[in-house]
């Protein structure tokens, strides 16, 4: 009995290395077999070591017991924290019998480098030759001595480009792509690895490979070199030895470079091996390196050194094949039975000199070959010359990734099913929610929403993984951002996305179209294209719509504070951009992908200035800034005024008249009530019209369902759900899918592939819907007057064709689960929920209650709702529908 702490995170993550904040927040879990338990009062105790924590000895900070119920995000308020540092801590709460738990187990963070003048390293790298343009990765070596035992050793690593750190010949750390994507004339982050256990007494070597990576390869349609044209490394090894004496190792003229297996890698355009050249021992130390030269010293880097905010992309999951065949040319076709992002892992054996091709695709075209007709100008292939050494030899690429659910091996010897392994890859981050219902066709959607989500979160939220774009695109970002945040942990993803998003917010306050900005804005200034604006309607928006969510979702007030004045320039730039609180012309990418009807670019600009507007009178109310707050809700009145004055009819009728021009004003509560009513019933008549299926495109699909069912019209949204033809959510997944398209119309029975310049199929933002599902299916949503599921609503809908959902989210607090079973024939409901301690929660049930388990009070009854207050436990409800 009694309760207990668990689960301890700093930041967000377990045990992190390498923290830029002197203020890092502190997290914990607690667990109590006891109903409506929570925490009334912590003490957090921060040690230099484990054993001073053991024995009640914290030598740097003990918050003493403090009266509070906060367990999310707890500033440590110690003293000044020092640079590479590692502090281990533990906490105790009590309870609200007074009681207090056992402390927990110890955790511990390690501090990065916090100010410029520590890093003492060099950037090193190599001169392109003569003739050269896109260089061949470059691989770098150091070799070190060490005289003593080491006790603490920590590398700090980073590049302009992308690289692969070794030490003694095994890989440094488990993440891909590092330092990640970032605008590197801004910041460029770099990583910390705890590499002890590496090192040895005597003589060690470090080893590096250095791609282009975003840095000077291939970066979406805008070519390559967007940032530069050398790639460059820079490195330092901190070492402590036991008898208290330190050193320094970094990267300097004593490092030597050369060429070798990896011929060519690029993010887009594929990756060529010839294992011929490969050197073996190279990152060990006593290679002989006779042919390798001295590298290059480069100046320091225009961008800062910051420590990374987000999880470093992995290798997440391995997928083994479902199907294989032989094709009449002799190649050898792989089914992964999944659409990921990644690469493959494959096995081979043949003669010295025999080149193997490895092609990836998403789709097969009707006559059974790859559907490469949509890739434009990336490259999924990539190529593999055998050493020949009569054995098994593994290929897996390095720095490039691919979209693809099927690969083509061709020039191989016999292949089997067991020859190859599909790599996802994606910003690691921990799963949070899950979705089961009782139609197969729904859970499928489900899993398609989650993989378009883990093929595009790659160090920024990217459009596609296959074709030459896969750029950081800031509208695509916010209408998924809240489904994302249930499907998987998301906080720190998205702190980092903010910082690009800012970083690349020009001087008049214009939130950009992509971040980081990889050249956008110049391919815009050279382009004819219309649509390239200085700023678009539910892109720009997205600088001010992803704090907000993060807040909702997470209590994260911290990235409020961080980018407030930047959101306070944008509504400044979209006041001055205005005439008369109108938007004209500012949304030329409109409601994207909209299919059947084009809602018109200054009522959709207006919508989402007004957007804008409330939720930064929100925000500022948030943060205490009480002045703003009202100015901004003014403003957001006087929009309102401007926009029903403009495009509003008495009769309820909004210019344009498309789905997606009503759903926004209802969504962003734009309308007097009369007003709102009747644009209900013109939405429902154009969705009549439309033959009872959606028409809105990436910016209309996420209000949606939700509007439908905030206006009693549920039935409907779970129609337009459950329907699957053309165009809905299941007609994809009719058909095959297995992540979401980019388009509805992507492929059609009766046309087939449509528009190959422009058509993916791994996109995330169609499937949106997620956050309705969750919300309204599941009934799980945090109350936005206590942020980060602090308190709860449950409030979960039934769903005509679904008679059982099962929906859970793992909160920051713990683990929240509902199950609702609806009996058509008995007109019974039956509900059982799971809440975390510490937490309190408002359910919401569509009928009178006549069985309750658990401590549940009753705080209000309407008529067909009836409202109870419940405390951490487990709950079950028999509902009679009316």
């Amino acid at each position: 009995m009694g309760i207990r702490v668990h689960h301890l995170k700093v930041e967000g993550r377990v045990n992190p290395l390498g923290l830029g904040t002197q203020r890092p927040r502190l997290s914990w879990i607690i667990v109590s077999d006891e109903p409506s338990q929570e925490q009334t009062a912590y003490q957090v105790q921060v040690a230099s070591t484990t054993e001073r924590l053991g024995s009640d000895r914290p030598d740097i900070w003990d918050s003493g017991v403090v009266p509070s119920r906060e367990s999310v995000l707890v500033p440590y308020g110690g003293p000044s924290l020092a640079s590479n540092t590692t502090y281990h801590w533990r906490v105790r709460v009590q309870d609200r019998q007074g009681r207090f738990s056992d402390w927990s187990e110890s955790a511990c963070w390690s501090m990065g480098l916090l100010t410029s003048d520590e890093w003492q390293g060099q950037w090193i790298g190599r001169e392109l030759e003569a003739g050269e343009v896109l260089p061949a990765p470059t691989y770098l070596r150091k070799e070190f001595h060490l005289d003593r035992p080491v006790r603490r050793a920590y590398v700090y690593a980073t590049a302009l480009g992308v690289y692969e750190l070794r030490l003694n010949g095994d890989r440094v750390g488990d993440g891909r792509f590092a330092p990640g994507w970032t605008d590197y004339a801004k910041r460029v982050q770099y990583q910390t690895y705890e590499v002890t256990h590496l090192l040895k007494k005597g003589d060690n070597a470090f080893g590096t490979i250095l791609g282009t990576g975003w840095y000077a390869g291939h970066v979406g349609m805008m070519g390559r070199h967007i940032y530069g044209t050398i790639p460059r490394f820079l490195m330092q090894l901190m070492l402590e030895f036991e008898d208290g004496t330190e050193q320094i190792i970094t990267t300097d003229d004593t490092w030597t470079m050369s060429t070798g297996p990896l011929i060519y890698s690029d993010i887009i355009k594929g990756e060529r091996y010839d294992a011929r050249l490969e050197e073996p021992g190279w990152d060990r130390p006593g290679f002989a390196s006779i042919a390798w030269q001295p590298v290059t010293c480069y100046p320091p880097c225009q961008g800062i050194l910051t420590a990374q905010e987000d999880e470093p992309i992995r290798v997440m999951e391995m997928l083994h094949p479902v199907k294989m065949w032989r094709t009449e040319r002799g190649t050898f076709i792989f089914d992964l039975g999944q659409n990921i992002a990644g690469w493959v892992r494959i096995r081979l054996r043949g003669e010295a000199g025999q080149t193997v091709m490895i092609e990836h695709a998403e789709m097969l075209d009707a006559d059974g070959t790859l559907y490469t007709a949509n890739l434009r100008k990336a490259v999924q292939k990539d190529i593999y010359i055998l050493r020949g050494s009569g054995k098994d030899e593994v290929y897996e690429p390095r720095f490039t990734y691919h979209g693809f659910r099927y690969v083509e091996v061709e020039g191989a010897d016999d292949l089997d099913e067991h020859s190859l392994v599909g790599c996802a890859a994606y910003s690691a981050m921990a799963p949070a929610g899950l979705i089961e219902t009782s139609d197969e066709r729904v859970n499928r959607l489900y899993h398609n929403i989650v993989w378009g989500q883990k093929g595009n979160f790659f160090s920024v939220p990217t459009d596609c993984p296959q074709r030459d774009e896969r750029l950081g695109w800031t509208g695509d970002a916010q209408v998924f951002a809240r489904t994302a945040s249930y499907n998987m942990n998301v906080a720190a993803f998205f702190r980092k996305y903010m910082i690009d998003i800012t970083d690349a917010q020009r001087e008049d306050g214009a939130f950009p179209d992509t971040a980081p900005d990889a050249g956008w804005s110049e391919f815009k200034k050279i382009s004819s294209a219309k649509w390239f604006a200085p700023d678009n309607a539910g892109w720009g928006d997205a600088g001010v719509i992803i704090p907000w969510t993060m807040y909702l979702m997470y209590g994260d007030r911290r990235i409020l504070e961080d980018h407030y004045e930047a959101m306070k320039r944008w509504v400044e730039y979209l006041k001055r951009n205005s005439d008369g609180w109108i938007r004209p012309d500012y949304a030329n990418h409109a409601d994207w992908l909209s299919i059947g009807e084009e809602t018109p670019k200054d009522v959709l600009a207006t919508q989402y200035f007004a957007y804008s507007v409330s939720l930064l009178a929100r925000i500022a109310e948030a943060l205490g800034r009480m002045d703003d707050a009202a100015t901004y809700r003014q403003l957001f009145e006087a929009i309102n005024a401007a926009f029903v004055d403009r495009y509003v009819s008495e009769d309820g009728t909004i210019t344009g008249d498309t789905q997606t021009v009503y759903v926004l004003a209802l969504s962003f509560r734009m309308l007097p009530q009369h007003l709102a009513e009747k644009a209900v019933h013109k939405l429902l008549k154009r969705i009549e019209a439309n033959n009872w299926h959606l028409s809105t495109g990436f910016l209309g699909v996420s209000c949606l369902l939700p509007v439908l069912s905030d206006h009693g019209h549920h039935d409907l949204a779970c129609r337009l759900l459950l329907t699957d033809t053309f165009p809905s959510w299941l007609y994809s997944v009719k058909h095959g899918a297995t992540t979401i398209w980019e388009r509805w119309d992507g492929w059609t029975e009766e046309r087939g592939f449509q528009t190959p310049s422009m058509n993916s199929f791994n996109h995330y933002s169609l499937g949106s819907v997620g956050e309705w599902m969750y919300r309204y299916l599941a009934g799980i949503e945090p109350d936005p007057a206590s942020p980060g599921f602090r308190r709860i609503r449950i409030a979960p809908r039934p769903c005509p064709g679904l008679p059982e959902v099962r929906g859970s989210y793992h909160s920051e607090y713990g683990l929240i689960s509902t199950h609702l079973r609806c009996d058509e024939g008995r007109r019974e409901l039956t509900l059982q929920v799971a809440i975390p301690v510490n937490t309190t929660a408002i359910v919401s049930l569509p009928g009178e209650a006549r069985e309750v388990s658990g401590d549940a009070a009753a705080v209000g009854l309407t008529p067909g709702e009836r409202t109870y207050e419940i405390g951490s436990g487990t709950y079950g409800f028999v509902c009679k529908l009316g």
